[in-house]
């Protein structure tokens, strides 16, 4: 699968944390391809670290960032490094994010604060960040990855679910205040993707096909499907869509 080319993305300052597997990982490639200035912050070095010579020997230059999202002090010092080396972030894109699965009667008030650090409380204040450039150039772009989880009530992801949840009406307050200034904020709310991660801890022929047998559409979803949304919505081609959320999940009604 190719991506469409979006010109209004070339030579443009993108940001993709939870960049170096995964659906981010797609995304990082996506936006480089597009000629776009990459920099993606992930907390796993070695898979970051292959990602970024892995592209660059096809010539595409993207920036590494080693940090735990969850230190909002280590967090802005990252931004700042970005700014400072390539001017006002364009664009970003809040993708970091972790889907364990938990027991009610097993989740402790240190997981409940661990979970919503790792899914939700990291959006806010990134976005905090990024949207201080974007009002000065009066432009910007701010994606946020929700998940079709909560929508079809998953079983043992009561707390991300709540993460997740939270993510949709985060961005309809973002688009809602910083709209004013000429951001656009969007949520992507991927269906169940077939990420390395997916395959080795959730799946198996059995549940693949009871999945395909839940969707509208029996294919499964790629991360380069998801990519494709952000590409878009992070384009001029997506420049009266905000505050809204866009499902990528082959009409995904639970199992």
């Amino acid at each position: 699968m190719s991506y469409a080319i979006y010109p209004s993305l070339k030579e443009e300052s993108v940001v993709i944390t939870g960049g170096g597997s995964g659906i981010g990982a797609e995304m990082v490639d996506a936006f480089a391809r597009q000629g776009a200035h990459v920099h993606f912050i992930d907390v796993c070095e070695e898979d970051a670290r292959q990602l970024q010579d892995t592209l660059a020997a096809e010539g595409l230059h993207t920036v590494f960032h080693l940090c735990d999202l969850r230190d909002v002090g280590a967090t802005t010092a990252v931004f700042e490094r970005i700014t400072d080396a390539r001017g006002p972030i364009g664009v970003l894109v809040n993708n970091a994010g972790r889907d364990d699965r938990h027991q009610i009667n097993a989740v402790t008030p240190a997981y409940w604060e661990d979970c919503l650090a790792v899914n939700l409380r990291h959006q806010f204040f990134c976005a905090q960040l990024a949207a201080a450039d974007m009002r000065t150039a009066r432009k910007g772009v701010i994606l946020n990855m929700g998940s079709a989880s909560w929508h079809v009530a998953v079983p043992d992801l009561s707390i991300y679910m709540t993460a997740k949840a939270g993510i949709e009406g985060l961005t309809r307050g973002l688009a809602r205040d910083l709209g004013r200034d000429g951001i656009r904020v969007n949520c992507i709310v991927p269906g169940a993707v077939r990420t390395p991660r997916q395959t080795r801890l959730w799946q198996t022929s059995e549940s693949e096909a009871r999945l395909l047998q839940s969707q509208c559409l029996p294919a499964r979803i790629e991360p380069r499907h998801v990519a494709s949304m952000a590409l878009f919505l992070a384009s001029d081609d997506g420049a009266r869509c905000s505050g809204r959320e866009y499902f990528v999940d082959a009409g995904y009604f639970g199992v």
